[in-house]
């Protein structure tokens, strides 16, 4: 009895120190990602300190109004540090997706950070010159993401959406080739794109979908990268973290 209550002391004692080890490394890649994207970023700490001081004094002076200014400071100060945290999440989005935008594998990685319920499969056709189709199942359908040539890729996607149709009947397809022209989705509004296409089909479907197309998921061609930048570690570490937090 006596060793089941040390050895459940000894455990809780564990956990808590792996957590508090957890904390303490993501306040360091957290103040690392804050370090890098300032050196880059000349208008962040502006933008952070006017967003601190702003609503510090507008709720002050709101309270003024009122009566009540010393009970709304507090919150102002409260209010400013979220926005300040709020706008250094997305000026680090938007500058990891800037060094992210047309390298090979950059939809790949994009697709990987999605939230919810996707299923990806990266990489389902591939060319040897890194062109590649991802396919993401969803709640709207079947959705195939293109990165690379154009010309190239519309063929690739072409295929993949007739051998997909035979397997899934009337489930919607829709097809996505990454870049800036007309008629093609940015990156930095991929996950904006998926997220805006209307919901066909229920879960169950969606499991029933990824059976069938389990058979297709074989690479045909060279293995993409992981991410789009293999050198920047930190940068994709820090979005990670800005996502928990």
């Amino acid at each position: 009895m006596a060793a089941g209550k040390a050895a459940s002391k000894e455990a809780k004692a564990a956990a808590k120190a792996a957590r508090k080890q957890q904390s303490k490394e993501r306040r360091q890649q957290l103040w690392q990602a804050f370090q890098m994207q300032r050196k880059e970023d000349k208008l962040l700490l502006p933008l952070m300190i006017g967003s601190v001081l702003g609503s510090t004094v507008l709720l002050f002076l709101i309270g003024l109004i009122f009566g009540i200014q010393w009970f709304l400071l507090p919150l102002g100060v409260l209010l400013g540090v979220l926005l300040a945290f709020i706008i250094f999440g997305r000026r680090v989005q938007r500058t990891v997706y800037t060094r992210a935008e047309g390298q090979a594998g950059a939809a790949a990685w994009v697709l990987e950070n999605l939230q919810g319920k996707w299923r990806v499969s990266n990489g389902v056709a591939a060319t040897t010159q890194l062109d590649a189709v991802h396919r993401v199942i969803g709640l709207p359908g079947v959705i195939f993401v293109a990165e690379g040539n154009p010309q190239r890729v519309r063929s690739l996607l072409a295929q993949e959406k007739k051998r997909t149709a035979r397997l899934i009947g009337d489930t919607p397809i829709y097809d996505v080739v990454i870049g800036n022209d007309e008629g093609q989705v940015p990156l930095k509004e991929l996950q904006r794109y998926l997220t805006k296409l209307p919901r066909n089909i229920d879960a169950k479907r969606m499991d029933n979908i990824e059976g069938r197309l389990s058979a297709l998921s074989s690479r045909s061609g060279p293995a993409l990268p992981k991410g789009p930048m293999p050198g920047n570690a930190k940068m994709r570490g820090m979005q990670r973290t800005i996502r928990r937090r």
